[in-house]
């Protein structure tokens, strides 16, 4: 269901990260390495940038698989930027949406992805959905899950929620009504980095000088690679990773454990 990677660093070319690596996200939407849910990335992508001295990001998104686009090459070749979120995406199911159901979904200064699934989608989110303000739910770019749970995120980050928190609350409120919900949720305002892992991979990568890659699997063989065990929050910058445990549904009022610092 899905692979997605972000990117927060030195300033490199769009292709430096989704092309050029020996397993880059590009060649993931035919052949991932650790996919556990589907086999082919063929239902649109997308990639989402920010330009320097600019905070709100731009977007590249399409309908069809990422190998269909000729141009795309030319233009992470020469777009370069010091953040970055993309993916490519397997619909959960048939969508009329096109391109709109593409991650990465943006709001204000965010950019947002979702690998996975929920569970008895729609109907088991409906009294989740009842908790936005109609606006929200008009808003939404698309008629799937992962829009929704965006909405849901987008809510609480513009409430005053810091990126990790939003996501910390937002994945046991879903996981509570949706039980057996794949909740891989990425999120990045441009300078750091905060994703879940819960019920698919998570990896990421940081090397000083060198920036820092989230990604739902390695795109080399570097073995500073590292995974992210389930049920985890990462929040992360160019310099640092700090992982964190996610609160089960059920144990919403247990005081969160120290965090575990990058090795």
């Amino acid at each position: 269901m899905c692979r997605h990677l972000a990117y927060v660093g030195p300033e490199v070319p769009l292709g430096r990260l989704l092309f050029e690596p020996s397993h880059s996200l590009y060649r993931q939407s035919w052949a991932p390495r650790r996919q556990k849910h589907g086999t082919v990335n063929a239902d649109g992508f997308g990639i989402g940038w920010y330009a320097e001295g600019d905070p709100v990001p731009a977007r590249y998104r399409r309908f069809g698989p990422i190998w269909a686009d000729g141009g795309l090459t030319d233009l992470a070749r020469v777009v370069r930027t010091r953040a970055l979120l993309a993916a490519v995406r397997d619909a959960t199911v048939p969508s009329p949406d096109g391109e709109a159901a593409a991650a990465p979904f943006a709001g204000d200064r965010w950019l947002f992805s979702h690998n996975g699934a929920v569970t008895g989608w729609p109907d088991s989110l409906a009294p989740v959905a009842a908790g936005l303000a109609p606006v929200d739910l008009l808003r939404l770019a698309a008629r799937n899950d992962s829009a929704l749970v965006w909405a849901l995120v987008l809510a609480r980050l513009r409430a005053g929620d810091d990126m990790g928190r939003a996501l910390a609350d937002t994945v046991p409120e879903v996981a509570a009504a949706a039980p057996g919900s794949r909740l891989n949720l990425l999120l990045t305002d441009g300078t750091s980095i905060a994703a879940t892992a819960w019920g698919d991979t998570l990896w990421y990568l940081g090397e000083p000088g060198r920036g820092t890659v989230v990604a739902s699997e390695p795109h080399d063989d570097d073995p500073l690679w590292r995974e992210v065990p389930d049920r985890t929050l990462l929040v992360a910058t160019s310099a640092d990773v700090q992982l964190s445990p996610l609160k089960e549904p059920s144990d919403a009022s247990a005081p969160a454990s120290p965090k575990e610092p990058r090795p």
